[in-house]
């Protein structure tokens, strides 16, 4: 009886890994196709960000921290460090969300994608990685 209650246990803990690095290889792709997105077609994102409502000014911000941020959650050197990279997409992703919904232009779903996809990475980070964030399921 007990070895199927742990192959169970591992089963549970098998999945909870294979959907953070699924969720986290999704959500760091759409950071880093965004960024290159920005720096690529800087006008064409400028004028968006004008039409959402936001100062073109942001673009250049908007890059570096775009790619700060995957590589905090990736690299996990400091686990404070990728916790607040996580908050600071969760609010990014809700604005997006929120600007594109007012506008009215459509946008939104790769906010929506983006925000599933960091749910789960952030829920089930602990289960994957060695150094576990106090915020997260144990």
């Amino acid at each position: 009886m007990r070895i199927g209650v742990s192959g169970a246990n591992g089963n549970k803990s098998a999945a909870r890994k294979y959907a953070y690095w699924i969720s986290t290889t999704l959500l760091c792709l759409l950071y880093l196709a965004s960024a290159t997105m920005y720096v690529m077609k800087g006008d064409m994102v400028r004028q968006a960000l004008g039409a959402l409502g936001y100062p073109a000014y942001l673009v250049p911000f908007l890059i570096t921290v775009k790619i700060l941020g995957v590589a905090a959650i990736l690299s996990r050197v400091n686990v404070a460090l990728s916790d607040l990279a996580y908050a600071g997409m969760s609010y990014h992703l809700l604005l997006a969300f929120s600007a594109h919904i007012n506008a009215g232009d459509g946008g939104f779903p790769p906010a929506i994608i983006g925000l599933c996809a960091l749910i789960v990475s952030f829920l089930t980070q602990n289960a994957a990685r060695t150094r576990s964030s106090p915020y997260a399921l144990g």
